[in-house]
């Protein structure tokens, strides 16, 4: 008989407060993200700028992924990266949580240069693609510097968004107030979609957000490639700009605490190219300061380290015992357990190419040996490498990943 909606939510909210605390659940946790919608639009036969642009679609199409994939945690973000936004209003919480990803109707009404979206610049099917920019000037640094939130405002966002290139005129102030009305919509959709996810017995998540400052830099402001010379161009400069982006990045994330929230979500993007020295000098302290930060203030942190982490990988172990979950990309995932296996919660391990390219018997094999030597003692969920559900995964892998699970994932 199967299971009620309420009966399967208190299962799947144990076995993730419990791996959180680093114990042993009953069995292993499976989660999947999506911010493209890519395989779910496919599932339920719509376009890819259907499930990007229509809340209705993409609701229908969130939960029948998660009906016919039973897993228990659903990481749903149907948007591109825009921190940037939520920085500008750091200091309206009631607002800069809503902004934090840039949806496809935003940027219809924005007009940025960061995106291309499915349907607009780039064709139905296409997942959107985060391009970035040089905005920022290397002499501009000490604008930066002396108010970020303020230099966002007046100097960043004008150069960015087509419709805001007149700060104060009368089509960047209806531009605001259609942003403000489009971020009620989106919440509204956020918070249909968790009441519609509770229905088929997924507990709700209580995420905030937050960045690492060489992150913002790199992504909005001055492009990867600018960052990554700056700290050599300019090294007290990136270190004060990090300094300063510290409070509105924390002023965002802590906006939520009222609300419940108690687990922030970080992607990290720079953490890979840059060696030990520099990363330990540019990187990880404002990192390490906004984790511990959100840690104090009773609000745990998951970080997504993208890439290859395995150089930095003792660095986390200077954080508070049970201070989050750490997701891993490409990262040697036994080598994380290892290393911080008892300390923090460890995440993925499931390859791309095996979840697109691979037979059922493959992924059983593959999950069964993993497994074996990553689930004793608790503290480890299961997950795709990606923050994503690549598009061209087969319906009968998805299905052998969730059955290899059930069967070699109980303690």
């Amino acid at each position: 008989m199967s299971k009620m909606p309420e009966e399967l939510m208190r299962e799947k909210s144990e076995r993730l407060s419990r791996v959180m605390e680093l114990k042993e659940p009953d069995r292993v946790p499976l989660s999947f993200a999506s911010c493209f919608g890519e395989f779910m639009a496919k599932y339920s036969g719509i376009t890819v700028d259907d499930f990007l642009f229509n809340y209705d679609k993409t609701r229908e199409s969130a939960v029948k992924f998660a009906s016919d994939f039973l897993h228990d945690m659903l990481v749903l973000a149907p948007g591109a990266e825009g921190f940037i936004f939520s920085v500008a209003f750091s200091n309206h919480p009631d607002i800069a949580p809503l902004v934090r990803f840039l949806t496809g109707p935003m940027h219809d009404i924005l007009h940025d240069k960061y995106t291309r979206w499915p349907g607009r610049e780039l064709p139905h099917n296409i997942p959107f693609q985060f391009i970035g920019g040089e905005f920022v000037s290397l002499s501009e640094y000490d604008e930066l510097i002396e108010d970020p939130v303020e230099f966002i405002i007046k100097t960043v966002l004008p150069r960015t968004c087509g419709t805001l290139e007149a700060p104060g005129s009368q089509q960047a102030m209806a531009v605001l107030v259609r942003l403000g009305m489009e971020s009620l919509k989106f919440g509204s959709f956020l918070g249909a979609l968790g009441a519609d996810l509770a229905k088929v017995g997924y507990p709700s998540l209580p995420i905030t957000f937050a960045y690492c400052p060489l992150d913002f830099i790199g992504d909005f402001l001055r492009k990867p490639t600018g960052a990554l010379i700056d700290v050599r161009r300019v090294p007290d400069k990136v270190k004060s700009a990090c300094e300063a982006l510290v409070k509105p990045i924390l002023n965002v994330a802590l906006a939520l605490k009222p609300a419940g929230a108690n687990l922030a979500f970080i992607p990290l993007h720079l953490n890979e190219y840059l060696a030990p020295k520099l990363y330990n000098e540019f990187y990880w302290p404002y990192l390490k300061r906004i984790i511990v930060e959100l840690y104090d203030n009773g609000i745990k942190s998951f970080v997504f380290f993208e890439g290859y982490h395995d150089a930095h990988l003792e660095t986390i172990l200077e954080l508070p015992k049970g201070w989050g979950i750490a997701y891993f990309e490409k990262t040697d995932i036994r080598k994380a357990k290892k290393v911080l296996g008892g300390h923090s919660c460890v995440m993925g391990g499931l390859p791309i190419p095996l979840m697109v390219s691979g037979t059922p018997e493959k992924i059983e094999e593959y999950v069964r040996d993993l497994l074996k030597d990553v689930m004793s003692g608790g503290g480890f969920i299961l997950a795709p490498g990606v923050a994503e559900i690549p598009g061209e995964t087969p319906i009968e892998n998805m299905r052998a990943i969730i059955k290899a699970v059930e069967k070699h994932g109980r303690y």
